[in-house]
């Protein structure tokens, strides 16, 4: 009698998972850094709500803001300063940008680098 092996075996599965548990273990590396763009974006925001409208507005109180922001939210990079505050044409506002890179180290040599650019308009 012939037989005839059927279904995949051991080393197969090998080939076939590792690339899966690569991909993986890249998202949960990168996780955390993604989670902090997104407490910087929402810090961003807030103060831009909160000085909405107002005509005194200055760099130093945008600053102030933010710096009260990222404790609150825990966040330890960018730093203030890091953020560029420049002013906008005509209306008198200001632009908020937060362009930056983070890093999640995979291996012993690999990492992933992320770039972010984050821009809120305060009038």
């Amino acid at each position: 009698m012939r037989s005839r092996q059927k279904g995949i075996t051991f080393i197969g599965w090998i080939f076939l998972l590792a690339p899966l548990a690569i991909v993986i273990f890249a998202a949960i590396k990168i996780t955390p850094v993604y989670l902090n763009y997104m407490k910087v974006a929402k810090a961003m925001n807030q103060v831009a709500e909160d000085n909405q409208g107002e005509s005194s507005v200055t760099q130093q109180t945008l600053r102030i803001g933010l710096q009260s922001r990222f404790d609150i939210e825990d966040v330890d990079y960018p730093v203030p300063r890091d953020i560029t505050m420049t002013r906008e044409g005509g209306e008198g506002g200001w632009v908020m940008r937060a362009e930056y890179d983070d890093e999640a180290s995979l291996f012993s040599g690999i990492s992933l680098q992320v770039h972010f650019d984050k821009s809120v308009v305060v009038k």
